[in-house]
């Protein structure tokens, strides 16, 4: 029977289960950008009875969502006017220029005591101006670093989250529909721009755990002498090794559709976060050779080809629905 992707649901056990404790009262919020992740948060969201208020420059987007039940907003001065005060207004737009213009373009229509969630993988530096800026009008500014990508919405979302106590709590219904667990998969990190921070973190972790399996694999692609099936390979390290991970099964998964990998070209992307986690770690004089060599290979992917390269692009893939290169463009 084939196993189950992408979590393994061998590892629990009762033991470890904490007391069931009342879900919090539904809440409502207006979701800013309806792409791969912020739809299906906004999704997952109306599942456990909270109100969305949906709104995305993508119209077809806007109606999708509110085909599923949430309220559609021609424009975000449209959504502010569907929220009760306090209201919540959770972005999930593009890192960078496309956060400044959606907080501009919020501003005028919020009010004091109102929150202002940044849900992207904004740089911490930005965040932490973005949120002087939000102070100044009386708002109060949240950052959640997320993590889950296209299994978000059946698994449930890990969230870093920075921001003033009481705002915080004022999101925690939301927080812990969200996550993977009421107790699970999301934490308070600190101080607003904490979120994001730590997530940049994970990020660039994430780069170096990513390069150490598509290099293994290569090696053993290498050795024709076995002829090894590297999907088998997987598999059988899904399961007591002490290498099995989430990354692992999505691993597994992708070469379920040919160790080969034809068809991908071996260029892997990068959004931005190995880079400010290596710069970072410059900043302050700690050694990151991981995540630093993790980052040039990507680089390298784009000059030059090699399986390892293809398998990283297969791995971004599989865990964010990250687009790959055909190898016939």
């Amino acid at each position: 029977m084939r196993n189950t992707f992408p979590a393994q649901r061998a590892r629990r056990s009762n033991l470890t289960r904490s007391p069931k404790r009342p879900s919090p009262p539904p809440m409502q919020l207006g979701m800013i950008g309806l792409g791969k992740m912020g739809a299906n948060m906004g999704r997952r969201l109306m599942r456990d009875g909270h109100e969305v208020v949906g709104f995305d420059l993508d119209e077809s987007a806007v109606q999708a969502l509110e085909d599923d039940g949430a309220t559609g907003a021609p424009a975000l001065e449209a959504l502010v006017d569907e929220l009760e005060p306090p209201r919540v207004c959770w972005m999930m737009v593009p890192a960078g220029d496309a956060v400044d213009a959606t907080l501009g373009d919020l501003l005028p229509h919020l009010d004091e005591g109102d929150i202002v969630v940044d849900g992207g993988n904004s740089n911490y530096k930005d965040t932490l101006r973005r949120a002087g800026r939000a102070e100044e009008h009386g708002l109060h500014y949240v950052d959640v670093g997320t993590s889950g990508g296209v299994w978000g919405l059946e698994e449930g979302y890990s969230m870093m989250v920075g921001g003033p106590d009481a705002a915080v709590d004022q999101l925690r219904p939301a927080l812990t529909t969200l996550a993977p667990g009421p107790d699970k998969g999301w934490g308070h990190m600190g101080d607003v721009g904490s979120g994001h921070f730590v997530k940049m973190v994970h990020n660039g972790i994430e780069y170096g755990v990513m390069q150490a399996y598509a290099e293994g694999f290569d090696i053993m692609k290498s050795k024709e002498k076995f002829d090894l099936d590297l999907q088998k390979v997987a598999e059988t390290w899904r399961f007591g090794s002490v290498v099995r991970s989430w990354l692992l099964d999505l691993t597994a998964r992708a070469l379920e559709e040919g160790q080969d990998l034809s068809g991908i070209e071996p260029w892997v992307d990068d959004s931005g976060e190995g880079r400010w986690t290596v710069k970072e770690a410059i900043d302050l004089d700690v050694p990151a050779p991981v995540i630093t060599d993790a980052l040039i290979s990507r680089l390298d992917s784009r000059v030059e080809d090699s399986y390892t390269h293809k398998l990283l692009a297969a791995m971004r893939n599989q865990f964010g629905g990250h687009d790959v290169k055909s190898s016939d463009e």
